[in-house]
């Protein structure tokens, strides 16, 4: 199981951390992600985190303001997210991923818990 949080209401400008806790398996064996979904909107990948060596990926949308990492003895994933913008707005949901590439479009999920909402506005 998966379970986001950290989610919360901050202006523009602002920052937030997300957290992913899994249970039942170990995610440095796992390629893990996140995913959001605003209102209305397609579901849209922002980054993942590879298995073992730990590579990240990101959305173009997200470079350079969101961070992803691991800490293996909390078997949590983390979502640093810094210079919020109100197009950040949406439910944020953390994945474990099939597939995965520099290609963000491309991804394929597996399991993922309930999101946690995360709305940016002033």
């Amino acid at each position: 199981q998966l379970q986001a949080s950290g989610g919360g209401l901050v202006q523009p400008g602002g920052y937030l951390r997300l957290s992913c806790a899994a249970s039942g398996f170990t995610t440095y064996y796992y390629a893990i992600g996140w995913f959001r979904q605003a209102p209305g909107k397609e579901r849209e990948g922002v980054s993942c985190i590879s298995s073992v060596d730990g590579t990240t990926y990101y959305a173009d949308s997200v470079k350079g303001r969101f961070t992803i990492s691991r800490d293996n003895a909390k078997n949590t994933v983390y979502l640093q997210m810094n210079s919020l913008k109100p197009e950040d707005t949406a439910s944020y949901y953390c994945a474990t991923l099939k597939y995965y590439s520099d290609y963000v479009p491309l991804w394929q999920y597996g399991d993922w818990g309930q999101g946690t909402l995360v709305t940016v506005s002033s």
